[in-house]
């Protein structure tokens, strides 16, 4: 049961924010966060209405249930009718809890997003451009902007690692299920007897920092320049424009050579190194909280071995939920990937309310 007065502030609130929207004198900076409020509330307060209208609508119906001047068709449809309105109760109920779980911080934020090869060699590669082409069209679909902050290519025309960052409307809140190790199970190209091999890629979804959430202080950091290179070492540039920042207090190491700028190398390597900063201070305090961390989906473990995708199948499986989907090309074209991720945040929304209750 969720205490009445907690369902009752909901739509107090939403009907002070109407008020206070209707005036036009909000003042700007605050008129986006309760624009976004007003939206949230206004999507829940049905839910709300009718949870609080349900107390009164049983009390009548048992009334005319329990009341033997009625007749036996009037009692049968209050029974019926009491019955429909306690399953769309429980609907409600849960609906509510959902909005009163604790919101993460990060969930509007928008992200980086890095894929790097794991075992499998040049056919891991080859799999690392087929996730990267995935959530650009993941992204397209749902209108998000994608900007590259690097690429580093393999032989056999996949690549090694990608690096980019997405904007737009709670990104980290739909691509943080994402992060793990992602296994492919497919017969390669130059496999002569066609036999199966399995590669793995590793996914990082990182909030985006700003620089009120993390501080780099200049004095932490070792700032080298040298010349970009590209494939078999050549050199690309012909001045120093490649930038390596090491953060000397973690030991965490950016390298940033994609632009013919060193200012923009840097600009974009520090974007990372705050972005990497943030996601280890997030999973430190996640561990101190370790009851939190197991009552969760995503945790955002790279080691954690999260999807498998079978090729001879036609299958993609997601582990943590032991969830299949058999439309493999459909999921890697972006078609259907929003049907995974409703389960995985279902699972997540059920392990959060389980830990509540």
């Amino acid at each position: 049961m969720i205490p009445i007065d907690k369902v009752k502030q909901i739509i107090e609130k939403h009907h002070m924010l109407e008020k206070e929207l209707s005036t036009g004198k909000v003042e700007t900076k605050l008129l986006a966060k309760k624009s976004k409020e007003y939206s949230d509330l206004k999507n829940i307060v049905p839910s709300a209405k009718e949870y609080i209208e349900f107390e009164k609508n049983r009390d009548d119906l048992n009334n005319i249930i329990q009341d033997k001047k009625n007749d036996s068709e009037m009692i049968s449809l209050a029974e019926k009718e009491l019955k429909e309105a306690e399953i769309k109760k429980e609907k409600n109920e849960k609906k509510l809890k959902i909005f009163l779980l604790p919101k993460d911080s990060d969930d509007e934020k928008n992200t980086i997003v890095e894929i790097r090869a794991g075992t499998g060699g040049l056919e891991a590669t080859l799999f690392v451009a087929d996730l990267f082409r995935m959530y650009e069209k993941v992204c397209s679909k749902k209108g998000w902007r994608i900007e590259i902050i690097s690429i580093s290519k393999s032989e056999a025309g996949g690549f090694k690692e990608v690096i980019f960052s997405v904007k737009g409307q709670n990104i980290y809140s739909y691509l943080k299920y994402e992060s793990g190790v992602h296994r492919v199970q497919r017969v390669p190209t130059t496999e002569t007897q066609g036999r199966v091999h399995t590669s793995a890629a590793t996914v990082a979804i990182l909030p985006e920092a700003e620089e009120v959430d993390i501080k780099i202080n200049e004095s932490e950091l070792r700032v080298d320049v040298f010349r970009s290179s590209g494939p078999g070492g050549q050199s690309v540039n012909t001045t120093d424009s490649a930038v390596r920042i090491t953060h000397i207090p973690s030991g965490i190491v950016v390298t940033q050579q994609d632009e013919k700028s060193q200012h923009k190398n840097k600009a974009k390597a520090l974007k990372i190194l705050r972005a990497r900063l943030y996601e280890a201070e997030k999973l430190k305090k996640d561990r101190e909280r370790s009851s939190e961390r197991k009552n969760q989906i995503g945790t955002g473990d790279r080691s954690e071995r999260i999807r498998t995708y079978n090729f001879p199948q036609g299958r993609v499986t997601d582990h943590r939920i032991n969830f299949t989907l058999h439309k493999l090309s459909d999921f890697l074209n972006g078609e259907i990937h929003e049907e995974m991720n409703d389960n995985l945040r279902l699972k997540d929304q059920d392990l959060k309310l389980k830990a509540l209750s």
